[in-house]
């Protein structure tokens, strides 16, 4: 990851998947729909009707993932190794193991993800969830520590990486008591398109500046200047989002009209399968009442 390639490609998959989130959530907000359970136009029930359910999601991160594992070994010439065999033996390639380890990270986090929503009985939330607060406390620490002989450019452009990682991991454990919130998920997308943005951003500046001059650890200029293309990225992120849901509310409108029919009945099926379960409360209740009724007509002269 320490090239501009090893920066651009995991910020063009974090910056797709940002725009994609934003997408999915401008849908649900459109048409008031559920974000975990979100409806969708009928499909054929033919042979490929499973391919329909598959987590496409979850199957893209543990392709990116172990792509950029293979990268990143590709990248070390004669070999990813642990340690030299000089004595004492001491610890090589200790960023390149930091790179291996984030990426490992998100193929489990694929694979999780596709099991719980393919393979187990009932899809488990919690558990995707957690894997992704736990992958993001990880990275969150990595990252801490990859920057500790880093100084002036480099410092400040990893510096703001990491309040984007910061930011997303208090969003994701916050996830974990409010999971279907509209406000949390417009929030996540933008954060993933910050990530992304600014990943492919610190490509440029770390490794190919437009100007075809290396930025200046000692020019205060250079420094501030990181910030406010910081600041840029902020607000062209900010308008990309609003443009998504511009286009999406339009397009929904103009050519999709059926969709909102087709969700209202799929979430009207959705939620009848919690009414055997409500009325079977009210019937407890009710006899509840019975007995308590029954039982002070009793005691009563």
């Amino acid at each position: 990851m320490g090239t501009f390639i090893g920066h651009v490609y995991p910020g063009l998959f974090l910056l797709s998947y940002g725009l994609y989130q934003a997408g999915v959530v401008s849908k649900a907000v459109i048409f008031n729909d559920s974000l975990l359970y979100p409806s969708s136009p009928p499909r054929s029930k033919g042979r490929w009707a499973r391919l329909w359910k598959i987590s496409y999601g979850g199957l893209l991160k543990m392709l990116a993932g172990s792509l950029l594992i293979a990268y990143e070994i590709s990248c070390v010439k004669g070999g990813l190794m642990l340690m030299n065999r000089e004595l004492p033996p001491r610890f090589m390639y200790a960023k390149q193991w930091q790179h291996l380890t984030m990426f490992i990270l998100l193929a489990l986090n694929g694979c999780v993800d596709g099991v719980s929503k393919n393979f187990l009985p009932q899809r488990c939330v919690l558990l995707e969830k957690g894997t992704l607060v736990l992958t993001f406390y990880v990275l969150l620490l990595l990252l801490v520590s990859h920057v500790q002989d880093s100084s002036g450019v480099e410092l400040q452009v990893h510096a703001l990486l990491i309040l984007v990682v910061f930011l997303l991991m208090l969003l994701f454990t916050i996830e974990l008591w409010a999971p279907d919130t509209f406000q949390l998920l417009v929030i996540k997308s933008f954060l993933f398109q910050m990530m992304g943005s600014w990943l492919i951003q610190a490509g440029f500046i770390l490794y190919k500046p437009v100007s075809g001059y290396p930025w200046l650890d000692n020019d205060i200029s250079d420094i501030m200047f990181v910030t406010t293309f910081f600041c840029w990225h902020v607000m062209i992120n900010a308008l990309c989002l609003l443009g998504i849901y511009g286009i999406s509310a339009f397009w929904h409108h103009c050519y999709r009209p059926s969709w909102k029919l087709t969700g209202s009945r799929e979430a009207s099926c959705y939620t009848s399968t919690v009414g055997p379960l409500y009325k079977l409360l009210q019937e407890v209740e009710q006899s509840e009442k019975d007995d308590q009724a029954l039982l002070l007509s009793k005691s009563s002269p």
